[in-house]
């Protein structure tokens, strides 16, 4: 099983729309973190989808380490 790139160790705050479909890269290898950009290809991870239930600021997880993938739940600290 592949690891997920740790590509920050601190969560990146993001301006969600509510209605709005993000994806959340769940390799760490994307070039516009915390977003996917399709750097997964040929590997086994996939992109998090979501549709933004509010307009509101989101903290996105950033070390991939996540229990609530898409978020931050403080996974960055143990590291």
């Amino acid at each position: 099983m592949e690891k997920a790139t740790i590509a920050g160790t601190s969560p990146i705050p993001v301006q969600l729309e509510e209605g709005k479909t993000y994806a959340w890269c769940a390799c760490g290898k994307s070039t516009t973190q915390p977003f996917c950009d399709g750097s997964h290809k040929g590997s086994e991870f996939v992109p998090k989808v979501f549709v933004a239930e509010a307009t509101k600021t989101a903290y996105m997880c950033n070390c991939k380490q996540t229990a609530n993938p898409g978020f931050c739940d403080g996974a960055h600290k143990s590291l």
